[in-house]
């Protein structure tokens, strides 16, 4: 597909995050927070930097995206629908009965989907898998797995840090979108990573920490990530929970809470 230009990314950002309102104002239920902070990230990977094909979404040179992070389904939903893996209309669809667009990821039901997710800490085990078939199959495509910081927390997560590092699986990226929060709080409340790029860097992986909403900064970590032999690559990409619209911004109430209708027409004003 036609890759954007980083000065044509601003726009296609706002509109993602505009989508990702109205869906789940339409649905009455999902994950706005997560979804919001994460929309940068996949704008700069699906519409300037992955090799992909939504006329083939199965092409076998294809880089492969995977959302650890489920609950953040509908900035993925928008992405896939404004690069042309399905109409945009059924966006509206989300959360309903019949719909392939569910709460969670289901590769099953719709084109584009590279991994059903949801249990939080899986994603990156995943990611390994499809790496270590790309070295097998002598292929040359990246895998990209994004991560939320809450699901550090989690013991799988490790476990596959310490796997890819021992195997020395390059070609794989994993972004951690760090918004500082997760579902009952801060994460530093809940369970503190910090020092979050030392454990990583630990765990002998090629970390870059950058601003998760310049979209400048995204492509240039992504791009050196690229480069990296012999070892997995962590981006640690500072983000805001909520980014884009005010009273969303770093207010975890909207975790997991729908828009109203009165709020989602306040949201898409300030979006214009």
């Amino acid at each position: 597909m036609k890759k954007l230009t980083l000065e044509e990314l601003p726009s296609k950002a706002k509109e993602i995050r505009r989508d990702i309102i109205r869906m789940l104002a339409e649905a009455g239920s999902g994950h706005p927070g997560g979804s919001l902070s994460a929309a940068d990230i996949l704008t700069v990977l699906y519409f300037h930097l992955m090799n992909h094909d939504p006329a083939n979404p199965k092409w076998p040179d294809r880089d492969r995206l995977i959302l650890s992070k489920g609950h953040g389904a509908p900035v993925l939903y928008a992405a896939l629908a404004h690069a042309g893996y399905f109409p945009a209309e059924k966006l509206l669809t989300l959360r309903k009965l019949g719909s392939p667009l569910q709460g969670h990821p289901d590769m099953r039901r719709l084109p584009g989907l590279e991994a059903s997710t949801g249990s939080l800490g899986q994603g990156l085990s995943i990611g390994i898998g499809y790496a270590l078939a790309r070295r097998l199959d002598k292929k040359s495509y990246f895998t990209y797995v994004i991560l939320s910081d809450g699901e550090t927390n989690e013991g799988q997560t490790w476990e596959a840090a310490a796997a890819a590092a021992h195997h020395k699986v390059d070609h794989l990226i994993a972004v951690l979108d760090y918004n500082k929060f997760q579902l009952d709080d801060s994460v530093k409340k809940i369970c503190d990573m910090e020092p979050m790029a030392e454990k990583w860097r630990s765990f002998n992986w090629h970390v870059e920490e950058i601003d998760g909403h310049n979209l400048h900064q995204i492509a240039a970590a992504l791009r050196e990530a690229q480069e990296v032999q012999g070892k997995p690559c962590m981006i640690i990409a500072h983000t805001v929970k909520g980014k884009g619209v005010s009273f969303m911004e770093n207010n975890n109430h909207f975790h997991g809470v729908a828009p109203t209708k009165e709020e989602a027409e306040r949201a898409l004003r300030e979006l214009v």
